[in-house]
């Protein structure tokens, strides 16, 4: 089983590292204390793998001052010959107090009388000794999101799936209205529509006579040939700029022959280059 516990000053983004390592498939939880991290832990190691990677966030909301038990915690659970690594995330103390200001938020230690900055100084002074002991410290005072995504993906992202999107291509028919969760639209209703081919006219994009009709023209073609090539380009980018789900919408009149034709190759083309992509045909049985 592998643990990681996230710590760190408040403000410094451990809520957002969690929430990126959820993506990766850690099992998060937030607010643990201390003394209940080996509790968590035989939980989960009763749970017949469901919870085999867990990232706990354990802070100063969760302590009484001495975070020696979360050190003494992990040191259990090497012992025990489970994988227990500590995260420590921080930023400056001006980054931090901005951030306080921008969300109006209390820091939790501040008490009548007491300015942000006290709250910070004694925080640093309480957290020194996880700072010291952990296997990874990020500084997020000029790091945007996704440039923190992308530094946790470096540290506990499957080597062989970093930066990879996850691609939903879904057909649709524009008669029934364009995929709220669209990132990019293609229209293709200027190919030749084979609806208007009595042999073809009940059948769909699923079919190999209607995808094979599609395709037949060279349009069709051309413009497969210039969609690949402008996916090929953007995706990268897209992992890049952080974004882990990217929904490719294609419609035509009625969702039946030729957005579900084009959807398919699509999402074989990018199924060959490495990206997990999926098809939903929304508007296949509609009409």
């Amino acid at each position: 089983m592998e643990i990681l516990i996230i710590s760190g000053l408040s403000g410094a983004g451990k809520s957002s590292a969690a929430t990126y390592l959820e993506d990766m498939g850690y099992y998060t939880v937030d607010n643990v204390p201390a003394d209940i991290i080996l509790k968590f832990a035989e939980f989960c190691a009763q749970s017949d793998g469901r919870y085999d990677r867990v990232a706990l966030v354990s802070d100063i909301r969760s302590g009484n001052g001495n975070f020696q038990g979360i050190l003494d915690a992990m040191e259990r659970l090497k012992q025990g010959g489970d994988i227990c690594r500590l995260l420590f995330v921080t930023a400056d103390l001006e980054t931090i107090i901005k951030r306080y200001k921008e969300t109006r938020r209390r820091h939790p230690l501040m008490s009548d009388g007491m300015t942000i900055e006290q709250a910070m100084h004694r925080e640093q002074e309480l957290l020194l000794p996880l700072r010291e002991h952990a296997d990874f410290v990020i500084d997020t005072t000029l790091m945007p999101a996704a440039k923190l995504r992308n530094e946790l993906y470096g540290l506990f992202g499957d080597k062989s799936a970093r930066g990879k999107l996850s691609v939903n291509v879904v057909s649709f028919g524009f008669k029934y209205g364009i995929p709220l969760e669209a990132d990019l639209v293609f229209d293709v209703r200027f190919l030749p529509n084979p609806f208007y081919v009595p042999e073809l006219k009940h059948k769909t994009g699923m079919d190999s006579e209607v995808y094979d009709y599609v395709f037949s023209f060279p349009q069709t073609k051309t413009f497969i040939d210039k969609l690949e090539g402008m996916l090929s380009f953007l995706l990268p980018l897209y992992a890049e700029e952080g974004k882990s789900t990217l929904v490719i919408a294609v419609g035509c009149t009625g969702g039946h022959h030729r957005s579900v034709s084009v959807a398919r190759c699509i999402a074989s083309y990018l199924t060959a280059l490495g990206y997990p992509a999926f098809e939903n045909h929304r508007d296949i049985t509609r009409g």
